[in-house]
């Protein structure tokens, strides 16, 4: 017989179906990682988001692929990701209807 394997959606959880076994933090093993000099923690930066006290939510759009390309496309040629172009689309079409 054929031994069925988990249903997991998440990359995370296909990481821990695969390892068998989930190890906390505290069972982790630091003492080989060497410290960092006062001068590496002066030059770290934070990375990801920056935290502007207005989070957008997160949701799921659908666009037919011409008109994603076509944003795009656009928001190329003005210098902005994509999103952020629509984004503003959204906001100026909302305002105006209002």
């Amino acid at each position: 017989m054929k031994k069925e394997k988990p249903s997991v959606s998440s990359v995370r959880g296909k990481r821990v179906v695969r390892s068998g076994r989930h190890i906390p933090d505290s069972a982790i093993d630091f003492s080989d990682i060497p410290e960092l000099s006062d001068e590496q923690l002066k030059r770290m930066r934070r990375i990801g988001r920056p935290a502007t006290g207005m989070a957008k939510q997160l949701i799921a759009i659908r666009l037919s692929p011409r008109l994603l390309a076509t944003l795009r496309q656009i928001a190329a040629e003005r210098g902005k990701p994509y999103q952020t172009l629509i984004h503003e689309l959204l906001e100026k079409a909302a305002s105006q209807a209002a």
